[in-house]
Parts: C-alpha cells; structure tokens; sequence
C-alpha cells in the first residue's frame, strides 16, 4: 500500500528588486504611486510535469502529469483554492481501483510578524473520486497544517485526524516540513532546497524525503522548475504492484503557467 501527492511543491518565482528598478530610473519611480494591495485576488495556474512526486513519492509511475488550480486570496489574508493532478498510484498498487484524479481543496489564513516572519495555518482535503472494491480504505485525508517563515526559510507541521492515503488504521499521523527558496538574483533563478519527514502510524511506513533543485523565472507567467527528488522510503512498504519502487531518487521537472 502507497501514497500521495507533489511538489511538485510550489515553485518561487522571484521579480527583479523594486529598488533596482527605483535606482535606474529615480525620476520614474517619484512619478509612480505605490500599488495597492486589492482586496480580493484571484489566480490559476496549469503545470506539465516530466512525473508527479508528493513528499518524495511518485504518483504517476514514472509517467508525465498533467496539474493546475485555483486560488483566492483577500487582503485580510484568508484565502481559498484547488489543486488538481492525474494520478495512477491507486491503480498501480490495486488493479480494482479506478481513481485517475487527485483533487485538493484547502483554506485558510496567512500573514506577517513584522517585516521578516510570516505565518500561515489552514485545512487541507485531498478527494480521489473514482471506483474502490468493497472494504477498501479509501484514500481520502485531512490534513491541519501551520507553517512559520524566516525570510526565504519555512517549517510547516501537517497533521492527520484521518486515516493517511489508504493506510489502515493510520490516524494522527504527521509530516514535518523544512523548506528554502533563496532568489539567487542571477537570470532570474531561485534555488529550492527541502527535507521532511513523513510519520505514518504503521509499522515500518515512516520515512524522509528531500529534495534540491532550481526554478527558473521566463518571463510571463511562465516558470521551469527542475530537481533531483529522493527518500529512505522502505522498499517493502512502497513498490507498487507493478514492481516499481515509490522512493526511488529521480530527476524532475515541471513547466508552469501562472495567470
């Protein structure tokens, strides 16, 4: 049995510096009004990846994915969305399961401590409509997740009431989340560094994962992520039916459209 959902993680796509800009032209920076923060904001996005991998674990068996959401956000910092992936994980480990589509729907609330500390806390639900045998642990999860960041520096604690991605009898269980995305102020690259842990309240399922890696900033809208993504997962808990190892190390890589 097997899980789960990536990453592909958020990519950062960092903007050239206002003050550089001010400093190049200081006559056209006294002439431009401050923006305002609007009140309401929407975006969406659509995202090809060479594999999809969540917390180190592939999802699509080695195979391209197809990914894109919605997101709403308000000034007070309470925001909405929806993100969407093909899957095959469920299939590839039960040949009665028909479930080809991730779907998550999160809420919550962030924002700022100062000028350098930011905060984020919300509620997470991954849905995986589809076909399941009788007695099957669907895969179905919640997640409650807080997060606290220095800078270009995040830790986020995600915790499960329910049971985790279709394993039995696996509530309150855990991940623990260490990221870094450093704009590396050079043909517009950000550096993407992580390392988590995943607790699974089954015997020998726990693991951790990491990742490093580079996104690219091509000018509007578009964004080019590439990484190497591994783990320690335990080869017995995470092969899939068709022979292939979950956590096996790869390299990776998405194209993303933001509008």
């Amino acid at each position: 049995m097997t899980f789960l959902r990536q990453t592909s993680g958020a990519l950062l796509v960092c903007a050239v510096p206002a003050l550089t800009l001010f400093a190049a032209c200081p006559a056209m920076a006294q002439s431009q009004p401050e923006a305002e923060t609007p009140t309401h904001a929407f975006s969406a996005n659509v995202s090809v990846a060479t594999d999809y991998r969540y917390r180190g674990l592939m999802q699509t068996n080695r195979r391209p994915a197809i990914q894109g959401g919605f997101d709403y956000s308000h000034a007070s910092g309470f925001y909405l969305g929806n993100w969407n992936s093909s899957i095959s994980w469920l299939g590839d480990s039960n040949a009665e399961v028909s479930a080809p589509i991730e779907m998550d729907f999160y809420g919550g609330y962030k924002g700022m401590i100062g000028t350098d500390w930011s905060y984020d806390v919300g509620v997470l639900q991954y849905f995986y409509p589809g076909d399941y045998p009788a007695g099957y642990t669907r895969p179905y999860t919640t997640e409650l997740y807080a997060g606290l960041g220095y800078g270009p520096v995040t830790l986020k604690y995600s915790y499960a009431p329910t049971n985790l991605f279709g394993f039995a009898d696996s509530k309150h269980s855990w991940y623990v989340d260490l990221s870094a995305n450093v704009p590396l102020n050079v043909w517009g690259l950000t550096l993407n560094t992580h390392v988590g842990y995943q607790k699974v309240q089954v015997a020998n399922a726990s693991y951790v994962d990491w990742r490093i890696g580079l996104t690219k900033d091509l000018g509007k809208g578009f964004a080019l992520a590439v990484a190497y993504i591994d783990t320690n997962a335990d080869k017995a808990v995470y092969t899939n039916a068709k022979g292939r190892y979950m956590g096996r190390g790869t390299a990776w890589a998405s194209l993303t459209k933001t509008f």
